[in-house]
């Protein structure tokens, strides 16, 4: 079974949490969750909606092999939800050996351009994220794109809130195929 880690910090995007957690399940890939900070409870940005993590992230790092046992990470933007990503040394050193190990990167809305690409993650490739997001990528400022959802190797990006289907359904088609993706967009009415 493909399993997918969703890392979630105080201050995330809502939507761009639960779609893909619920989007992804429905396809029959396992979603662990994973609270950035020592406390399961993390609280969204707009509707200050508590989730509880399955894990927090030091106690996964103390478990497993995280690069070797995940295929994807997702990260949801918001603010400060992003910024917060950004600052955890934790997350940083998972997205570095997860890209190295080509597994699949996967960020919306603020994340791509507030903690990727500090990371190089973006080097070279196509990206999108939220308008006004990419002026802090001057570098890569070539490289980004209006579409909803950008898909360049092991990296998927996507804008905000309102993509976050598209965005669900991407995921889903790099990690399974496109007849489960088109299957999960049918049930959901995209």
């Amino acid at each position: 079974m493909k399993k997918a880690l969703v890392l979630l910090a105080d201050g995330f995007e809502d939507v761009e949490a639960i779609t893909p957690i619920d989007y992804l399940c429905r396809a029959g890939i396992e979603v662990i969750t994973a609270s950035i900070t020592e406390n399961l409870t993390v609280t969204s940005r707009w509707g200050g909606i508590k989730l509880t993590a399955s894990v927090t992230l030091t106690s996964l790092d103390e478990q497993l092999s995280m690069n070797n046992d995940f295929d994807a990470v997702i990260l949801p933007g918001g603010m400060p939800g992003a910024v917060n990503l950004a600052a955890s040394e934790k997350v940083s050193k998972l997205l570095r050996e997860m890209y190295d190990a080509d597994k699949l990167i996967c960020a919306i809305c603020a994340s791509p351009a507030v903690v990727l690409a500090p990371l190089g993650i973006l080097d070279g490739r196509r990206f999108t994220c939220y308008p006004g997001q990419e002026e802090k990528t001057p570098g890569l400022i070539h490289n980004w794109s209006e579409d909803f959802v950008v898909i360049d190797g092991n990296v998927i990006t996507s804008r905000a809130a309102g993509t976050a289907g598209e965005f669900s359904i991407a995921i889903i088609e790099k990690m399974l195929d496109k007849t489960a993706a088109d299957k999960i967009a049918d049930i959901v009415l995209m």
